[in-house]
Formats: C-alpha cells, sequence, structure tokens
C-alpha cells in the first residue's frame, strides 16, 4: 500500500490525457526508482512553466513569450492566418512545418449543446485582425466534426464581404478526427489540398 503523498501523485498523473490509474501508477514507480535524477528535472521543468507561462495576446498561443514565438517570427507569412480551435491544433500543424503563415486560437468551437457561443471564442478578435488589413488568405482548419464544421461556416459568413480568400483543409481527414491525432502525412495532404469555402 503506498503513502498518501504517492497515491496524490499517481491520481494527479492519473488525470492527464492518456493515462489512466495503471499507465500512472507506472510513471509514479519509474520516478521514484530514478528519483535523484528524473524527479528534480520534472520538478524544475514544471515550476518554471508554472512561473513563465502565458497566453499570446495576438494569435491565443501559449509559449513562455508574448506575443509568442510564432507571432513574433520574421520569416512567418504575415499575410495568411490558420484558425484552429485549440492550442494542440496549432502545435499539430506546426509540426509538418508545412504552413508558414501566422495562427490564430478560437478556443473551442461552436456548440449548441454546450452552449458555447461565437462570443465565447475568439472570433471577434480574428475579425479585428482581418479588418486590420494585410492579410490575404484565412486557412480554416477546424477538426473534421460537426462542431468544427458548424465552426467554420460561421467564421466563412463573417468573413464574406472581407478582402480575403478563406480556404479550409480539404476533407480527407477522417470524419470525427482530431487535428491533435493524426498523422504528419495526412495533415500535409490536407494543407496542401485545401480549397475555398463554398
Amino acid at each position: 500500500m503506498a503513502s498518501q503523498e504517492i497515491e496524490a501523485l499517481s491520481g494527479a498523473l492519473a488525470r492527464l490525457p492518456g493515462l489512466g490509474p495503471r499507465s500512472a501508477r507506472r510513471a509514479v514507480l519509474w520516478l521514484i526508482k530514478r528519483r535523484e535524477t528524473a524527479l528534480p528535472q520534472l520538478l524544475k521543468a514544471l515550476t518554471q512553466v508554472q512561473e513563465l507561462l502565458v497566453e499570446c495576446e495576438v494569435c491565443g498561443n501559449v509559449d513562455t513569450t508574448n506575443p509568442c514565438g510564432i507571432c513574433t517570427d520574421p520569416r512567418r507569412d504575415a499575410r495568411s492566418i490558420c484558425v484552429v480551435e485549440e492550442v494542440a491544433d496549432l502545435w499539430a500543424l506546426d509540426r509538418a512545418r508545412l504552413f508558414t503563415g501566422k495562427y490564430h486560437v478560437l478556443g473551442g468551437r461552436l456548440s449548441a449543446l454546450e452552449g458555447v457561443r461565437p462570443e465565447d471564442l475568439t472570433i471577434g478578435q480574428l475579425l479585428t485582425r482581418v479588418g486590420q488589413g494585410g492579410i490575404d488568405e484565412v486557412v480554416l482548419a477546424m477538426n473534421a466534426t460537426l462542431e468544427g464544421q458548424t465552426t467554420a461556416h460561421y467564421i466563412a459568413e463573417r468573413l464574406e464581404d472581407a478582402p480575403v480568400r478563406v480556404t479550409q483543409l480539404a476533407h480527407g481527414l477522417p470524419v470525427g478526427g482530431e487535428l491533435d491525432y493524426l498523422d504528419e502525412g495526412t495533415l500535409a495532404q490536407a494543407l496542401r489540398a485545401r480549397r475555398p469555402v463554398a
């Protein structure tokens, strides 16, 4: 029987996505065996993230600087914005290294069942960014779910009168799939085959 502290650590790890109680216990045992080396490194990394983590006021990315590294990178094409639901989607697309523009994180997707309305997302900030000019294309990279496609359609309608080309990822993505779980080849094909929103 483990102590309350070890059980608390195991319980905290079990709440992380992708880890259940058994995986969390294995992780705790691994950390205990390597407590002289791995545990201090983990504690230091967690403390640094807790102290330095901020949300980018421009795009909504999570980074240790504000604006984030993507928004301040001069090599990025400022004329193109890729709109994603969550930070995990941004990271998944950026790992593929195929999109060279900037991003905009909505912070979720429209959902009548969950009570998520347009004003609950950063759609207004996106419209402001586009309205400031200098943007030629808005890529809607919503997840291939009903809510994701509803969100994409809503944004496309709001951008109808803006002088930008609105495109979305090709529907080669699996229905119900989420960007964070797709392989880079699938993401690459979807980005290459993006098309205008009808």
